[in-house]
This record gives C-alpha cells, sequence and structure tokens, in this order.
C-alpha cells in the first residue's frame, strides 16, 4: 500500500519526534512540574511504540541532608517523587552504578539485561530479575555544567529497537531544557528554606525582596539559650565545640519543625522560633511551642548534651526583610521580641528551665506554670509577672 500524500513512516516518525521536542521545550517546561514533564514524555513515548516500562529521572539538589531528587514513572501508577540522602552516594548501591557512570562521565550507558556477566552492578541484575529486558541510561546535561541521569527500562522480549535508543537521545537535550528550571527553583528552594527556615523561605520565593517588605503577624515566640557556654567554649576544642553546638542545635530546630514552627535565628549558642497564631487562636500555637521545647529538652538530656534555657511569649511583631541596602536579614522584630529576650535572662539567673509571660501563660490555661513574681525588664515599662513552666504538661 502506497503512503497517503506521499508521507513515509520515517517521515511520521521525524514527525512525531519533532512534535514530542517541542512539547518538552514548550508545554512541559511552562508547566513546572516535574511530575507532569515525566509523566507526559512517558506517556507520549508509549503512544510512539517505545515499549517503555520504567522512567526514572534523577536531579542534584543543594540540600544539607539531601543529594539528590528525582521522579519514578511505571505504567499503570503515578508518578512519584523520591529523595536521595548524601548517605547514599558511600553505598554499594551506587558506587559503581549506571547513575555514577552516567553522572561522573557524562556519557550513556545501554545494557541488555538478558545478557548481563557476574561483575555487572547489583542494580542491572536487580532490573533483571523483575523482568526487565533492556536498559538505557542517558547524561541529562545542565547549562551549569551538571549531569543528572534519566534511566529507561524495558520489559519487551526483543528490548528497545534501535531506534528507540536513537530517539531517547535525541530527546535529552529537550529534556534538559524541560527540568532545568524546575531543577534550579528546587535548588533555590532548597537553601532558602535551609539558611532561613520554611516560613521565610516560602516568603521570600513569594516576592518579599526589598527592605521593608515587612508584615505584623501574631506569634508565640521561643528563645533557647544554652547554659554555661562560655565556659564550654574555654574548655573545649574548637571542633568539639561545633560538634556539641550542632547537636544542640538540631534538638531545638528539629523539634521546632515537627511542631509546624519556624526557626529565624542561630544567635551565638541562642536559637530562635516563632509558632504563628492561625484560625485555631493562640491556644494551638503556644501549645505547639511548649510541647516543641519540652522535646528539645528531652532530647538534650538523652544525648547528654549541656542543658539550656528557654523563654516564650506571645504577641505581634514584625516579620520579615530588614538591614541595609545590599544586606537584608528575614527576622521577627518588635516589643515582643525584645520581651522574650529578657525572659530568656531571668531564665538563666532564676535556675528555671522554661520561663514565660503573662500574656503566654493565661494562653494556656491547662499548662502547669507557677509564678516567679513580678520584674522590670529592661527597655519594657512596668513590673511584668513571670512564670516557670513544667516541661511537657500541655493538657
Amino acid at each position: 500500500m502506497m503512503p497517503l500524500h506521499g508521507t513515509t513512516a520515517s517521515d511520521a516518525w521525524a514527525r512525531k519526534t519533532e512534535e514530542l521536542a517541542a512539547w518538552l521545550i514548550g508545554p512541559g517546561r511552562l508547566t513546572g512540574d516535574a511530575v507532569a514533564v515525566t509523566s507526559g514524555l512517558a506517556q507520549r513515548l508509549t503512544a510512539m511504540g517505545v515499549p517503555l516500562h520504567r522512567l526514572r529521572i534523577a536531579m542534584r539538589v543543594d540540600n544539607p541532608l539531601l543529594t539528590a531528587w528525582g521522579i519514578l514513572w511505571e505504567p499503570g501508577m503515578e508518578a512519584k517523587i523520591f529523595t536521595i540522602p548524601h548517605a547514599y552516594l558511600d553505598t554499594a548501591t551506587y558506587v559503581g552504578s549506571p547513575a555514577q557512570h552516567v553522572i561522573e562521565t557524562g556519557t550513556w550507558l545501554r545494557r541488555q539485561l538478558d545478557q548481563l556477566d557476574p561483575e555487572d552492578h547489583t542494580v542491572l541484575h536487580e532490573l533483571a530479575s523483575a523482568g526487565f529486558t533492556d536498559y538505557l541510561a542517558v547524561p541529562v546535561a545542565f547549562g551549569n555544567g551538571v549531569v543528572q541521569g534519566a534511566m529507561f527500562a524495558t520489559r519487551n522480549a526483543s528490548g528497545f529497537a534501535e531506534r528507540h535508543i536513537a530517539l531517547i537521545k535525541d530527546l535529552a537535550v529537550p529534556l534538559s531544557a524541560a527540568l532545568e528550571a524546575i531543577a534550579m527553583r528546587r535548588s533555590t528552594a532548597s537553601l532558602l528554606a535551609t539558611f532561613l527556615g520554611e516560613g521565610p523561605a516560602a516568603r521570600v520565593q513569594a516576592g518579599a525582596i526589598r527592605r521593608g517588605d515587612i508584615v505584623e503577624t501574631k506569634a508565640a515566640i521561643l528563645l533557647t539559650d544554652m547554659r554555661g557556654f562560655t565556659r564550654l567554649s574555654l574548655t573545649s576544642s574548637p571542633p568539639q565545640l561545633l560538634i556539641t553546638l550542632g547537636r544542640y542545635f538540631e534538638a531545638v530546630a528539629d523539634a521546632v519543625r515537627a511542631e509546624g514552627g519556624d526557626v529565624l535565628k542561630f544567635l551565638g549558642d541562642g536559637v530562635l522560633s516563632i509558632f504563628r497564631v492561625g484560625e485555631n487562636g493562640r491556644w494551638t500555637a503556644c501549645a505547639a511551642a511548649v510541647r516543641a521545647v519540652s522535646h528539645a529538652i528531652a532530647t538534650a538530656r538523652a544525648s547528654d548534651l549541656p542543658p539550656f534555657v528557654a523563654a516564650l511569649h506571645v504577641g505581634s511583631v514584625m516579620y520579615g526583610n530588614i538591614g541595609s541596602l545590599d544586606r537584608l536579614d528575614f527576622t521577627v522584630v518588635g516589643p515582643a521580641v525584645n520581651m522574650v529576650s529578657r525572659l530568656e535572662g531571668i531564665a538563666k539567673a532564676s535556675g528555671e528551665t522554661i520561663v514565660c509571660s503573662g500574656t503566654f501563660a493565661s494562653a494556656l490555661p491547662g499548662t502547669r506554670t507557677r509564678t516567679l513574681g513580678r520584674f522590670e525588664l529592661k527597655g519594657l515599662d512596668g513590673e511584668h509577672e513571670v512564670f516557670a513552666v513544667v516541661a511537657g504538661q500541655v493538657s
């Protein structure tokens, strides 16, 4: 049978290839969604007759805990995002793997899985055991020189045809164009969250980037401070001091984040955090703050860390960017922040572990507190009643 209008099968294949590349560069890229790009690519390849049964794309990320993230697609399942911790790079699963080969050499790799040698990597043998017959690892290079890995696998008895392999390799550049901006945004978001905290990072990404981009919000404020830090700094070696500080910061920060709070600053040996008051009112924010500090204290004790004190207050704060024209800091300021700073001094002087303001105590009537008396606080008018809080007591 003669092809219609003189169009050959190779012409049709070339046109579909161009359409898929155009989709990646245009609509796919503009989705801003790596899952949509990966799923869309896999579905279009399948529609073109490519016997694709697994697509896994991994991309590096600038994150203190993770080395990469990515998307896994298989037919009949919803594509899902996965993450890879830094420790993975030292495991036998990665060392010598096709992924390492692609990332470090920038060259593609194909293995027909029914023809494996005993010395082939474990990952390939595992895929073969799962019924896969052919495997193609393709480098996807970003503009900053970083190479990502896209891994294609099939269960088709004949594996991938040569034109399927050529198509997949030809799509590496359009796929890079579709994913690079998405990956860079995710990496930027991860860095911002690492240095600013989740809440401030979200506001900066939303456009709060100028000096004076400040909003007034109500929040429970938590300030922790290590006891005896000066003595510790004089008696510990610098490496040991940094290790101790890191473990203490981790105990506090993990507890704060677990309760939905934002860690805003590490101030020497202090940690400033807030729990914003939402629709559920002050009680919810204050209860979260007490639970967070109680958990942090328990973790520190179990880890044999130096003891620390905590001060709690709730009130209105100015939340946003302050600083000079060319150097900004995302933080909270206002009388409520001054209050919690003064309360921290009372905690240290009184020997109590957790203290709070009268305003905070009244917001948590079910919490066990006892008055420590009334105090004049530097920079604040009048006398203020201060309370000790029993850790873990939120009813």
